[in-house]
């Protein structure tokens, strides 16, 4: 589906009639493709005094290509940068909250379009004191006002270290080279935390998911045949699977990426016993398990049928426990597995009309919330991310004025795209994430809407 209005801001006409009108004015966003490097710019790395990950993340960066300018020298106003990555890890206090105002303040104008703003801090709940945990917790509220401010394409996201060792440095590059590539160009806003865990970096970072046996479910179409091609892209050996009657055209996707296709109705009662079957007997194993499959039966809840629920929940959230049971308790998903689902800003904001669908979407930040506790003893990570309004032939069927509103309600003024979701998804995939577990990372352009 083409935004059309998006299309006419970026000719002479329209970005007359943007300025002379105050209209939201939607960036053309930085995207993937591979070969590109990973930020348009150099990279301006600064540090609170005592912050611990200026040092590590300086060899990161250097290593993955990254220029980085020497703060002492790009204090002129003809500088910009590609990215600002500061290290607040060392503030204690409310008072120390000024270094993040001495060096962000003079480069509010030096961020390149499609640049990109990464705070690094300490998780509020492992600082040693209250006043410690209580100018961590700040960090949010400026990295979320930096993605609203800074505009042209950029965006701004805090990243939680733990003080922990295992996992951490590889967990942390990963985490570093999505944010700052293309492949993050629809999530702003977040705040991604990076724990402890198994985790392994590639030989090849244009190939982050070699070798990895990938199961993708509702893969025929939109979300999921985006993800089936940007898995396989990265490497990946995908295993497609959706419902019969979509046979044509998950195979079709599946003879696209050389991956293979499956045809099971995943509500069947014996559904998650075929699947393991299937993929015990053909790949003795599967590393990653992305949840995309879902659907939706809207009506206010006064007027929604008995079917319309449970036809929903079980799609959306069930099927998703039940497959997960049979897979771990098989064994079938390996120490450095991954576990990925699709919820929705839905679930944490809801929705008019779609009370069964949030519900289900809710859920499944609670199975993520719950499952990476016990899963993390195993080495298998969990995640999910929400996407916020996204350009598929669903959204095309809303009404145009509220189409309209979805797309510019959100900081970079206009609708995702499939290949956003799955970038997003493709990096929690990658074993050099297996540190980062637990978390929901909304693909929404920073949306207006939720918390």
């Amino acid at each position: 589906m083409t935004d059309r209005y998006a299309s006419f801001v970026q000719s002479t006409a329209g970005r007359t009639l943007v300025k002379r009108l105050g209209l939201p004015d939607p960036p053309r966003l930085r995207r993937h493709s591979p070969g590109d490097p990973l930020l348009p710019g150099p990279a301006l790395l600064g540090a609170a005094t005592g912050g611990r990950l200026a040092e590590p993340v300086g060899r990161i960066l250097t290593a993955a290509g990254v220029e980085l300018a020497d703060p002492a020298a790009s204090a002129g106003p003809q500088d910009r940068f590609g990215a600002l990555v500061y290290d607040a890890s060392g503030i204690t206090d409310s008072a120390q909250l000024r270094q993040l105002y001495d060096f962000f303040h003079p480069q509010a104008r030096a961020v390149l379009p499609g640049g990109r703003v990464i705070v690094l801090g300490t998780p509020p709940q492992e600082c040693p004191t209250p006043r410690e945990a209580t100018a961590q917790r700040a960090l949010e509220g400026l990295v979320r006002s930096i993605g609203k401010e800074f505009g042209r394409g950029s965006t701004a996201q805090l990243v939680y270290v733990t003080r922990a060792e295992d996992g951490v440095l590889t967990s942390l590059e990963s985490t570093l080279r999505f944010l700052l590539s293309g492949r993050s160009a629809y999530v702003s806003g977040q705040v991604i935390r990076v724990g402890g865990g198994e985790a392994t970096a590639p030989a090849d970072w244009d190939r982050p998911l070699d070798g990895q046996v990938v199961l993708v479910t509702g893969a025929a179409r939109g979300i999921g045949a985006a993800l089936a091609r940007v898995l396989a892209r990265d490497g990946a050996q995908v295993v497609a699977l959706d419902i019969p009657a979509a046979g044509d055209a998950l195979a079709a996707v599946a003879n696209d990426i050389g991956g293979t296709a499956v045809q099971l109705d995943l509500t069947a009662p014996d559904a998650p016993t075929r699947l393991a079957d299937h993929l015990a007997s053909r790949h003795g194993r599967v590393d990653v398990v992305v949840h995309n499959a879902g659907i939706t039966r809207d009506k206010t809840l006064g007027r929604m049928d008995a079917d319309r629920w449970d036809q929903v929940i079980d799609v959306n959230l069930s099927s998703q426990e039940r497959i997960n049971d049979v897979l771990l308790e098989r064994g079938l998903i390996p120490t450095g597995g991954r576990i990925v689902s699709v919820s929705s800003i839905a679930g944490i904001a809801g929705n008019r009309g779609q009370t069964n669908y949030a519900t289900s979407k809710a859920g499944v930040i609670g199975l993520v919330d719950s499952l990476a506790p016990a899963l993390r003893e195993r080495g298998i990570s969990v995640n999910a991310v929400a996407p916020g309004f996204i350009e598929t032939r669903l959204t095309a069927r809303i009404p145009l004025v509220v189409r309209e509103a979805g797309r510019r309600m959100n900081s970079l003024a206009q609708g995702g795209l499939p290949v956003d979701v799955a970038e997003t998804i493709g990096w929690l995939a990658w074993p050099a994430s297996g540190a980062v577990s637990g978390n929901v990372v909304r693909v929404c352009g920073q949306s207006l809407l939720g918390a």
